[in-house]
């Protein structure tokens, strides 16, 4: 079984794990493809730094809603530095999170708009984040129809999902689906797609079953593989293959 964790954080100054012991784990685990995704144009560095350092990661640089405020100054610099730039395999995650507003509304907006350019321009797939704020989402993405990307860590409803489908957007699915107690989620994710569904872990958070109380990391990616090859009645050698190249697709790895 091989799989792809397409968003971790395991790069993170903050992480409290011992990152290359993870990174080791995980690759003797099956996980054969890491995706480490920035949130601020430093933590951006740090990803496209590691993914250098580390034959089987890539990087997504972006700056996170939470962060907007800060601005995106430096994050093309990343993009132009030749050296880098052959493990920036995505923009992200950007988004927007009216739950949090860490940062106001308007800022919110003006630099996912200016990310989307950046995606654009670069032919860049986009991780995004998005948090009770789809109206505005939709209406921005709409400006940008040559954008593809994913829904990351999706719980929205199932006529979201269908408005991400109907753009060519893939969904993705960590560890919240093997502990929800929401039956509309559940629902959903029993019936996405699986052509349109990427693994993550969102590591070192929303760590799945059965190792809640831990911090998480890429090689649980292999709980949700398990936890989705059962509802959906597959096999989980089967789900792997078919998430591996849904993210092979989207990310060009």
């Amino acid at each position: 079984m091989q799989l792809i964790d397409t968003h971790c954080h395991i790069h993170s100054d903050d992480y409290k794990l011992d990152a290359n012991e993870v990174y080791r784990r995980a690759i003797i685990g099956g996980v054969t493809k890491i995706i480490c995704v920035g949130t601020n144009v430093s933590d951006s560095k740090l990803a496209a730094e590691w993914a250098m350092m580390h034959k089987n990661s890539w990087a997504s640089i972006g700056v996170h809603p939470h962060e907007a405020k800060h601005g995106t100054a430096g994050l093309e610099d990343i993009l132009k530095d030749e050296s880098w730039a052959p493990k920036v395999v995505a923009i992200g995650e950007i988004g927007l999170d009216y739950f949090y507003e860490h940062s106001d509304r308007q800022t919110q907006m003006k630099v996912f708009e200016a990310q989307l350019q950046i995606a654009n321009d670069a032919n860049l797939p986009v991780i995004f984040h998005v948090r009770e704020a789809f109206d505005d989402f939709w209406s921005i993405i709409d400006k940008f129809p040559n954008i593809r990307g994913v829904l990351h860590s999706f719980t929205d409803t199932q006529a979201n999902a269908d408005k991400a489908l109907q753009r060519g957007l893939y969904i993705g699915i960590n560890g919240i689906a093997t502990f929800t107690k929401d039956q509309n989620q559940q629902n959903m994710y029993k019936n996405l797609p699986l052509e349109k569904v990427l693994l993550e872990t969102d590591a070192p958070y929303l760590t799945p079953v059965p190792h809640r109380g831990k911090l998480n990391e890429p090689v649980f990616v292999r709980e949700v593989a398990r936890y989705l090859s059962t509802v959906r009645s597959t096999s989980v050698d089967e789900l792997a293959l078919l998430t591996t190249h849904n993210a092979t697709n989207l990310f060009h790895f």
